[in-house]
Protein backbone atom coordinates (compact mmCIF):
# COMPACT_ATOMS: atom_id res chain seq x y z
CA UNK A 1 0.00 0.00 0.00
CA UNK A 2 1.40 3.36 -1.01
CA UNK A 3 1.76 6.29 1.41
CA UNK A 4 -0.99 8.22 -0.36
CA UNK A 5 -3.45 5.34 0.03
CA UNK A 6 -2.58 5.03 3.74
CA UNK A 7 -3.26 8.74 4.27
CA UNK A 8 -6.63 8.53 2.50
CA UNK A 9 -7.56 5.45 4.54
CA UNK A 10 -6.54 7.26 7.75
CA UNK A 11 -8.59 10.36 6.84
CA UNK A 12 -11.66 8.25 6.01
CA UNK A 13 -11.32 6.33 9.31
CA UNK A 14 -10.93 9.61 11.24
CA UNK A 15 -14.02 11.14 9.61
CA UNK A 16 -16.07 8.03 10.41
CA UNK A 17 -14.79 8.01 14.02
CA UNK A 18 -15.58 11.70 14.57
CA UNK A 19 -19.04 11.25 13.02
CA UNK A 20 -19.83 8.32 15.31
CA UNK A 21 -18.63 10.23 18.38
CA UNK A 22 -20.68 13.30 17.45
CA UNK A 23 -23.75 11.14 16.82
CA UNK A 24 -23.45 9.45 20.22
CA UNK A 25 -22.92 12.79 21.99
CA UNK A 26 -25.99 14.32 20.34
CA UNK A 27 -28.05 11.24 21.19
CA UNK A 28 -27.00 11.41 24.86
CA UNK A 29 -27.76 15.13 25.09
CA UNK A 30 -31.16 14.74 23.44
CA UNK A 31 -32.15 12.16 26.06
CA UNK A 32 -31.31 14.52 28.94
CA UNK A 33 -33.09 17.68 27.74
CA UNK A 34 -36.02 18.88 29.81
CA UNK A 35 -37.66 22.12 28.76
CA UNK A 36 -39.26 24.63 31.14
CA UNK A 37 -42.94 25.54 30.90
CA UNK A 38 -44.97 27.94 33.00
CA UNK A 39 -48.28 26.78 34.53
CA UNK A 40 -50.11 28.88 31.90
CA UNK A 41 -48.33 27.03 29.11
CA UNK A 42 -49.00 23.66 30.75
CA UNK A 43 -52.72 24.39 31.12
CA UNK A 44 -52.79 25.51 27.45
CA UNK A 45 -51.30 22.10 26.47
CA UNK A 46 -48.13 23.64 25.04
CA UNK A 47 -46.02 21.03 26.83
CA UNK A 48 -44.81 17.72 25.33
CA UNK A 49 -47.23 14.93 26.13
CA UNK A 50 -44.70 12.10 26.17
CA UNK A 51 -41.51 13.71 27.49
CA UNK A 52 -40.06 14.95 30.76
CA UNK A 53 -40.28 18.71 31.25
CA UNK A 54 -40.04 21.25 34.07
CA UNK A 55 -42.81 23.42 35.45
CA UNK A 56 -42.18 26.26 37.86
CA UNK A 57 -43.86 29.03 39.76
CA UNK A 58 -45.02 29.76 43.28
CA UNK A 59 -46.45 27.12 45.59
CA UNK A 60 -50.05 28.14 46.33
CA UNK A 61 -50.66 28.80 50.03
CA UNK A 62 -52.73 26.14 51.83
CA UNK A 63 -52.44 23.72 48.89
CA UNK A 64 -49.86 21.34 50.39
CA UNK A 65 -51.48 18.02 51.35
CA UNK A 66 -49.70 14.91 52.63
CA UNK A 67 -51.10 11.53 51.68
CA UNK A 68 -51.50 8.71 54.25
CA UNK A 69 -48.30 6.94 53.09
CA UNK A 70 -46.27 9.87 54.46
CA UNK A 71 -44.08 10.34 51.39
CA UNK A 72 -46.57 11.40 48.73
CA UNK A 73 -47.48 15.08 48.64
CA UNK A 74 -49.74 17.13 46.44
CA UNK A 75 -49.55 20.88 45.99
CA UNK A 76 -50.43 23.52 43.41
CA UNK A 77 -47.97 25.65 41.46
CA UNK A 78 -49.08 28.98 39.98
CA UNK A 79 -47.71 31.79 37.87
CA UNK A 80 -50.60 34.03 38.98
CA UNK A 81 -52.42 33.31 35.71
CA UNK A 82 -52.92 29.53 35.88
CA UNK A 83 -52.44 26.77 38.43
CA UNK A 84 -51.07 23.25 37.93
CA UNK A 85 -51.67 20.46 40.48
CA UNK A 86 -48.44 18.58 41.30
CA UNK A 87 -47.94 15.19 42.94
CA UNK A 88 -44.53 14.22 44.32
CA UNK A 89 -43.35 11.13 46.16
CA UNK A 90 -40.18 11.66 48.14
CA UNK A 91 -38.54 14.02 50.56
CA UNK A 92 -38.96 17.71 49.79
CA UNK A 93 -35.99 20.10 49.94
CA UNK A 94 -35.51 21.93 53.25
CA UNK A 95 -36.27 25.30 51.66
CA UNK A 96 -39.60 24.14 50.20
CA UNK A 97 -42.58 26.01 51.61
CA UNK A 98 -45.89 27.46 50.52
CA UNK A 99 -45.69 30.86 48.86
CA UNK A 100 -42.11 30.22 47.69
CA UNK A 101 -40.67 29.60 44.22
CA UNK A 102 -40.31 26.02 43.06
CA UNK A 103 -39.35 24.09 39.92
CA UNK A 104 -40.62 20.52 39.48
CA UNK A 105 -39.32 18.08 36.87
CA UNK A 106 -41.53 15.26 35.62
CA UNK A 107 -44.39 14.33 33.29
CA UNK A 108 -48.02 15.26 32.97
CA UNK A 109 -50.30 12.44 34.09
CA UNK A 110 -53.41 11.34 32.20
CA UNK A 111 -55.56 12.82 34.98
CA UNK A 112 -54.13 16.33 34.48
CA UNK A 113 -51.82 16.15 37.52
CA UNK A 114 -48.11 16.82 37.03
CA UNK A 115 -46.21 13.79 38.35
CA UNK A 116 -42.93 15.24 39.65
CA UNK A 117 -39.77 13.15 39.81
CA UNK A 118 -37.72 15.97 41.31
CA UNK A 119 -38.59 19.17 43.17
CA UNK A 120 -36.18 22.09 43.48
CA UNK A 121 -36.75 24.98 45.87
CA UNK A 122 -35.24 28.43 45.76
CA UNK A 123 -31.89 28.99 47.46
CA UNK A 124 -32.45 32.00 49.68
CA UNK A 125 -34.76 34.94 50.24
CA UNK A 126 -33.82 36.78 47.05
CA UNK A 127 -33.18 33.93 44.59
CA UNK A 128 -35.75 32.65 42.14
CA UNK A 129 -34.95 30.51 39.09
CA UNK A 130 -34.73 32.79 36.02
CA UNK A 131 -37.43 30.85 34.16
CA UNK A 132 -39.85 31.24 37.08
CA UNK A 133 -39.10 34.95 37.46
CA UNK A 134 -39.62 35.56 33.73
CA UNK A 135 -42.87 33.57 33.76
CA UNK A 136 -44.25 35.47 36.76
CA UNK A 137 -43.19 38.82 35.27
CA UNK A 138 -44.85 37.99 31.93
CA UNK A 139 -48.11 36.85 33.55
CA UNK A 140 -48.10 40.00 35.69
CA UNK A 141 -47.64 42.18 32.60
CA UNK A 142 -50.39 40.25 30.76
CA UNK A 143 -52.73 40.71 33.74
CA UNK A 144 -52.05 44.44 33.90
CA UNK A 145 -52.65 44.81 30.14
CA UNK A 146 -55.94 42.90 30.42
CA UNK A 147 -57.09 45.14 33.28
CA UNK A 148 -56.22 48.30 31.34
CA UNK A 149 -58.02 47.17 28.18
CA UNK A 150 -61.24 46.32 30.01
Amino acid sequence: MKARQKRILFVVAAVIGVSLAAGMAISALRGNISYFFSPSQVMANEHPSDAVFRVGGLVVKDSLQRQPDGLTLTFDVTDNAATVPVSYTGILPDLFSEGQGVVAKGRMGPDGVFMAEEVLAKHDESYMPPEVADSLQQSHVDGVVEMVTQ
